[in-house]
């Protein structure tokens, strides 16, 4: 399979200089793909697959229309066999494009370090210390920021991702091999290379793309555990090592990581007590596990003889308790504590996991209590070794393994727990009446609710009576809590420390989960005035939809208002985490008023929050992978948040196949987490305090009601809307490619309320549309500007000039409409049964896609997608040849299957379509 090396129209001879490696790397893994097919899968299989190919650059790149209607008609004439044969072929090929688009990456930046030592990039610590410097902060208070900073990306399993690991292994084995080329000068070297990568390409063709059955929330958790393995657990340590440097002193650990997977039971029946239990046991074996081959290596590294350089008093003790007493290392007492270390953390492996070390110790040893003894005794080598001329053997590796300790502990990463409301609610309604307390719970109002709650918190009594059985649903939800309890005891106290409540509406479900905390040992004491209570979890809601996103501040009002509460959170640690949520805000207001809301929420909560000293607020962003559901890139998106609402504190989710994209390469891995660490920095030193101009505040309100009443006007009043949905994207497809342990939809309806934001987003990915991305934004302007056009495009201009937020919303939309394709969406439409009905939606779709990209026009002055991103045009116009004969074939099999042809290979071609165009596009779900 050969790619196409014509010239984008769009690129000057500089950029394609500078891209020119790229080519050569597409061009070589495209030809070898290309022989494997031939060879494989015969010369017919090959010419097929390659006319494909020629008519569909012809069609995207010369706007070919009798290329486009040959490539129509020939791929509806594809038999099962062949349309399979022809999907595999263009999947993989977006695969190997990604691999080496990534490597240019890393190649690219790299070249530009090299040229440019005095001229950072955006988005390193280097450019973020830059800035800072030249707005007069020095290390000092930057390193005090930290102090009390705590930026942590957290993955989650949300079924966005479509890739096997088996698959991602063999991409990631490919992507060295891609990067060892570049350091080859000798022509065997080069054979041998090119040989190897036809190997791994064989493999991967030998590899099915899809899953035979649903992913299991273990797997889900093996999944996650691998790119600790691969990035994690080096690459952040390795960015400490770069902070320190920069500041010139250590940094407290302000940077770590956080999990969803094993704990979030939020609509998905497969999570409980046991999946939060194998979660925090692998989680520990993982790090335990890793440390244990650092501390190997260590023993092996410091053979430093006491005769020669000597040694602390302190690394003489630790070297006589490990209990060494072999003549061959009796002078070598950094061996010796080594040798202990080793049989201590082998003890503690045995004891949290039940599981041996990969290497026998050597001695009997007893385990740690926590992950501070092992630091302890790691930090007794170090200052020994630097007292003692050896501080290039600390650098090396036992630096880096000390800060891997201090951030990851002996539990990894901190797993958050997560129910919706209603079953916290559910649960206690049927504590609360087999105790005899109140019978019908849901049935009290609010103000009675929250008295009850208050009363029952200030009581030392419990509700949960021995003698009587639960029903199975309550059983469970309790289970999780004292779960908790004990995985906190045995993994330490940031093993949990989250619960998340979704659909966080009202006071009560706050005040529910304390109580449930309260019965399972969980909150000590009472809650109340003068009480000396403390929770053990912070309570965090999570506010999703518009309305409550618009009701988050006066829930956290009225909730710091009860008697005992703010005492109780200050007691407890003084941290208030909140989560926002922008999938199901985007479903329900559109695009752009989900982002204002999820701005105007940030700011009224930072508001409230800095009228309470003692008590830090950490916002909890939970952004998906496509710009609809939050996503677009990290650094902007940080800098572009409220003045006040970071303060050094912010988490964020990672989702779905947006992780393998960013983590599984860890030289793309660390470049993210740097990214991430940057942003978190000049976000909360550099931000000004002073509120946007009040004109920009006005205008953003005006065009979320119009863009709202756009979008709420197709997709929740048109009549037929959901029907065309259904149908034109491929929805119900997709529930069968086995991507998650969770269900699509929360309900068993086709109603667009149930759906969950992460198939709805991803369907409109597939189909083209991406309609959660822009749709209403051009309404909203065409409506705002009306009235005064020259002097209020002249102030949205200004706006993308001067404000972060709208500026950001503006590119990220651009992105959004550069990977949408308005003749194959039209083409999706075509598979409504009605047509009447799919003319009148997509026309009305297609008129807000011109509006919105006319309005785009106004404000920015671009005409073209992408002009201020040239890298992101070139890649895109690289890669959509391959992924439009995906799209098309996958719309004629969609046809084929739902008019009844029932063979497997017209499923499995579907399936293997919405991989491909996955990986084509990237940030689909």
């Amino acid at each position: 399979m050969q790619a196409s090396t014509s010239t984008p129209a769009l690129a000057d001879d500089a950029a394609l200089a500078k891209d020119q490696p790229l080519i050569e790397d597409i061009r070589l893994l495209g030809a070898l793909l290309g022989d494997i097919i031939r060879e494989q899968e015969g010369v017919a299989d090959f010419d097929l697959v390659e006319r494909i190919r020629r008519l569909s650059v012809a069609y995207r790149r010369n706007a070919d229309t009798a290329a486009g209607h040959d490539l129509e008609l020939l791929l509806r004439g594809l038999t099962p066999s062949q349309a399979v044969s022809v999907a595999r072929a263009f999947s993989y090929f977006s695969h190997l494009t990604n691999i080496a688009e990534d490597r240019h990456h890393v190649r690219r930046r790299a070249i530009y370090d090299l040229q440019h030592e005095s001229k950072p990039q955006d988005g390193t610590l280097a450019r973020a210390f830059e800035r800072l410097a030249e707005a007069g902060i020095d290390p000092d208070r930057i390193a005090e920021s930290l102090s009390h900073a705590w930026v942590s990306p957290v993955l989650t399993a949300h079924p966005t991702q479509v890739q096997r690991k088996s698959l991602l292994d063999a991409e990631l084995a490919i992507a060295e091999l891609l990067a060892a080329r570049d350091t080859l000068r000798g022509s065997r070297d080069i054979a041998l290379n090119t040989a190897l990568l036809r190997t791994r390409i064989t493999q991967m063709w030998q590899t099915r793309l899809l899953r035979f059955r649903t992913l299991t929330v273990r797997d889900e958790i093996e999944n996650a555990l691998s790119y600790y393995r691969t990035t994690f657990l080096r690459a952040i340590p390795r960015l400490y090592g770069d902070l320190d440097h920069m500041l010139g002193r250590r940094s407290a650990p302000f940077f770590r990581m956080g999990n969803w997977i094993g704990g979030d039971r939020d609509g998905n029946p497969n999570v409980d007590v046991t999946t939060l239990e194998f979660a925090l046991k692998r989680q520990s074996e993982t790090a335990l596990t890793f440390y244990l081959d650092e501390v190997q290596h260590l023993g092996a590294e410091l053979s430093m003889s006491r005769i020669l350089v000597g040694c602390s008093p302190e690394l003489e003790e630790l070297a006589r308790q490990s209990g060494d007493v072999s003549p061959q290392r009796e002078d070598e007492p950094y061996r010796q504590a080594s040798i202990g270390i080793y049989a201590r953390l082998a003890a503690t492996l045995r004891l949290l996991t039940g599981t041996q070390a990969p290497v026998q110790a050597l001695l009997q040893g007893q385990p740690y209590p926590d992950s501070a003894a092992l630091l302890h005794d790691l930090r007794i080598i170090a200052t020994s070794l630097r007292d003692r001329h050896g501080g290039d053997m600390v650098d090396f590796r036992l630096e880096p393994l000390i800060r891997a300790v201090e951030v990851f502990g002996f539990h990894l990463a901190t797993v958050d727990l997560r129910q919706s409301s209603d079953r916290h609610e559910e649960t206690l309604a049927e504590l609360l009446a087999q105790s005899g307390v109140e019978a019908d719970y849901p049935a009290l109002d609010e103000d009675a609710k929250q008295a009850l709650l208050l009363r029952l918190l200030g009581e030392g009594r419990p509700l949960r009576l021995p003698y009587l059985a639960y029903s199975e649903r309550t059983t469970s939800e309790l289970a999780v809590f004292d779960g908790a309890r004990r995985m906190r005891a045995l993994f330490g106290p940031e093993a949990i420390r989250h619960y998340i409540i979704s659909h966080t509406e009202t006071v009560s479900d706050l005040l529910e989960v304390l109580l449930l905390q309260k019965e399972l040992g969980l909150l000590h004491g009472t809650v109340g005035p003068g009480s000396a209570a403390v929770a053990d979890l912070i309570v965090s809601p999570l506010f999703e939809t518009i309305a409550d996103l618009r009701n988050a501040e006066p829930i956290m009002r009225a909730f710091y208002a009860l008697p005992g509460i703010e005492a109780l959170v200050l007691r407890s640690g003084g941290q208030q985490d909140i989560m926002l949520g922008y999938s199901d805000s985007n479903k329900d207001g559109g695009f752009f008023t989900s982002t204002w809301e999820l701005y105007r929420s940030s700011t009224a909560l930072a508001k409230m929050f800095a009228e309470r000293p003692g008590i830090t607020l950490r916002l909890f962003h939970g952004r998906g992978g496509t710009v609809g559901r939050g996503g677009g890139p990290s650094y902007q998106a940080i800098l572009a948040q409220p003045p006040g609402t970071v303060n050094g504190q912010i988490r964020l989710t990672e989702q779905g196949e947006i992780i393998s994209s960013k983590y599984a390469n860890p030289e793309i891995g660390r470049r993210n987490l740097e990214l991430l660490m940057s942003a978190s920095l000049e976000a909360t030193l550099l931000s000004s305090k002073q509120q946007p101009d009040p004109a920009f505040l006005d205008a953003a309100a005006s065009l979320s009601t119009a863009s709202m009443a756009a979008y709420r006007t197709l997709v929740y009043d048109t009549p037929g809307f959901t029907d065309y949905f259904f149908a034109a994207t491929p929805i119900a497809e997709i529930a069968d490619l086995n991507i998650g342990s969770r269900p699509a939809s929360r309900r068993s309806t086709r109603k667009i309320e149930d759906l969950r934001a992460i198939p709805w987003s991803f369907s409109w990915g597939q189909s083209r549309v991406t309609l959660p991305g822009w749709f209403g934004f051009g309404s909203a302007v065409e409506s705002f500007v009306a009235e005064d056009r020259e002097n209020r495009l002249d102030l949205l201009r200004r706006m993308n000039a001067e404000w972060p937020f709208f500026r950001t919303i503006l590119s990220n939309m651009d992105m959004v409409l550069a990977k949408a394709d308005a003749s194959v969406a039209r083409r999706y439409a075509e598979l409504v049964t009605d047509q009447a009905l799919a003319g009148r939606i997509f026309t009305a779709i297609e008129a807000e896609w011109t509006r919105t990209i006319e309005t785009l026009h106004a404000i920015t002055g671009h005409s073209e997608r992408l002009a201020e991103n040239p890298t992101l045009a070139r890649s895109i116009n690289h890669r959509f040849p391959y992924i439009t004969p995906l799209n098309h074939l996958q719309i004629d099999l969609i046809r084929r299957w739902r008019a009844g042809q029932t063979d497997e290979k017209v499923q499995r071609g579907i399936l293997i379509s919405i991989n491909g165009v996955a990986a084509g596009l990237r940030n689909t779900g």
